[in-house]
């Protein structure tokens, strides 16, 4: 009888995740060979006439070198691993170890590599989307791997920018290698960076953690962890790390009607960052020189000694953006005030808006550095225009402070929300309601450890009115709920450039609650224009 060596990965351990010829193999194998918590994963797969040959760790060859002698003998034998066996599986392993016997395909034991979810995999469904661009995975274990050799591909995956997958980060002796990693990875990264730490996929005593690389040590990390560290790009975004792919730079993703049609997003100059464009850049740089610079770099040319500055042309692009020390803080420091004047500089401009923000207008090419410096001063940065803008009274200077969880949610969930139009949610710490809340688009006035809610304020113009009252005495657990039932109805129907007030008087009913006309019944002259 012929044998047949099956080298199985069965994903993460549980049932929904292993595949069908996986579970095919197992079931037609005489002899299980495997770690023994690895056997203790598929037990019910396994009966009571096979053969289960289980060691413990740190035998991987002895499983091995048993697993082609019963092979060789005759028998069906699985060898079992968690995740995908050909990822820091057993699959390479059996292979070195045939190929040092003079095992080969025609002649030899007939082998059958069976693949599986690999932890990056499975680990990466339960965060979200993190690995949705180039990642790599990396062991940080040096039992057979020189550290010097695991140091020099930590830092080349940090420097170009891969989503990292950190397998076996910690033990219960090797404890200083996520440590070395951590600082590697903080060279190139931003304390920041979205981190993902994943106990046991899909197993029992799952557990996922989404943190950032400066306070991943600050959690529990072991043999059982996958630690997934997002690139440059990867965000966080309720409770999921998400990396994009770039569909941003072609599409528009919250628009039916795109910019580019379907025959114009491969052309060449709608990508501007390819290998292609890049190769000719030069060329189309020395093109757009104006007569004077080419003057100048000529005689710079002919005498050595003399030095021209010839300006390139500048592919900077406008960066618009809202900048405050938090919801509730209206504080700024000095140390903030000198980074942002620092990044303005001579060429920026910045404004002071009435909603207690810094509006900053700065030309870069690398929006992304800018937003990272000012975050980690501890400012608050937002985008402007069309998108929900949260305001809030200081809670009497921080001293009223039950509302103010509410208010940082709040803007935690839907501050920069792409809307039809601005919307403005203002939020009062107490019944005076000194900050005028009830004259935004969504007002929330505190009172009592409850919530009274107004909606569709008009704030300006010669018919402006408060928005009407249509919760009084809210529990605060519904707040965030309600909030979230009236933008997202605004945002799906509401027309292009329609304020929220507009919106409610058209429609009539907004999130259930019904338009009561409360506009100044005024019999006003037209205005005359002023210039």
């Amino acid at each position: 009888m012929k044998g047949k060596l099956y080298i199985v990965g069965f994903g993460p351990g549980d049932a929904n995740h292993i595949t069908y010829r996986a579970v095919e193999a197992i079931k037609a194998s005489d002899t299980i060979i495997g770690y023994k918590t690895y056997v203790e994963l598929i037990k019910d797969l396994l009966d009571s006439k096979q053969q289960i040959i289980s060691t413990g760790m740190t035998e991987e060859v002895s499983r091995a070198q048993a697993a082609i002698k019963l092979a060789e003998a005759g028998h069906h034998v699985s060898v079992i691993s968690s995740g995908d066996s050909g990822v820091y599986g057993m699959a390479g392993l059996i292979y070195e170890v045939l190929i040092e016997q003079g095992w080969n395909k025609e002649t030899g034991v007939e082998i059958e590599v069976i693949p599986g979810i690999s932890a990056v995999h499975s680990c990466g469904s339960l965060l979200g989307a993190p690995i949705m661009h180039d990642s790599c995975t990396i062991s940080l274990s040096d039992h057979l791997t020189p550290w010097s050799i695991i140091e020099k591909r930590l830092e080349a995956a940090a420097a170009a920018d891969f989503v990292i997958a950190l397998y076996n980060p910690k033990s219960g002796r090797r404890t200083k290698q996520i440590v070395e990693a951590r600082r590697i990875l903080l060279k190139y990264r931003s304390p920041n960076t979205p981190v993902g730490l994943v106990k046991s996929a899909y197993r029992e005593r799952q557990n996922i953690v989404i943190t950032t690389l400066e306070k991943m040590l600050d959690y529990e990390i072991g043999m059982l962890t996958t630690v997934i560290i997002g690139n440059s790009s990867t965000f966080v975004y309720d409770d999921l790390m998400i990396t994009p792919r770039g569909y941003k730079r072609k599409y528009t993703l919250d628009s039916e009607i795109q910019p580019l049609k379907p025959h114009e997003r491969l052309k060449k100059e709608a990508e501007p960052w390819s290998l292609e464009n890049l190769e000719s850049k030069e060329s189309e740089l020395f093109k757009q020189k104006t007569p004077f610079q080419l003057a100048c770099e000529a005689i710079a040319m002919l005498d050595q000694k003399q030095h021209f500055v010839v300006e390139q042309p500048s592919n900077m692009s406008i960066f618009e953006f809202a900048v405050s020390p938090g919801v509730a803080n209206k504080r700024f420091t000095p140390e903030q005030f000198q980074l942002l004047a620092e990044i303005v500089g001579n060429e920026g401009r910045m404004d002071y808006s009435r909603d207690h923000q810094l509006l900053i207008s700065i030309p870069t090419n690398n929006p992304k550095k800018i937003v990272e410096q000012i975050s980690n001063v501890g400012l608050l940065v937002m985008p402007v225009g069309n998108v929900v803008t949260v305001k809030a009274c200081d809670f009497c200077d921080g001293e009223k402070t039950e509302p103010i969880p509410y208010a940082e949610e709040l803007q935690r969930r839907f501050g920069g929300k792409a809307m039809p139009k601005e919307l403005k949610i203002g939020i009062n710490g107490c019944g005076m309601a000194c900050y005028n809340a009830v004259m935004e688009d969504i007002g929330i006035v505190y009172r009592k450890g409850k919530f009274d809610v107004f909606l569709g304020a008009k704030p300006v113009g010669r018919t402006a009115h408060p928005g009407q009252l249509i919760e009084e005495g809210l529990e605060a657990d519904q707040l965030v709920d309600l909030i979230e039932k009236i933008i997202e109805e605004y945002k799906e129907h509401a027309h292009p450039n329609e304020r929220l007030f507009k919106y409610f008087k058209r429609k009539k009913v907004l999130a259930g609650y019904e338009y009561q006309d409360n506009e100044p019944k005024l019999n006003l002259q037209p205005i005359p224009c002023v210039d």
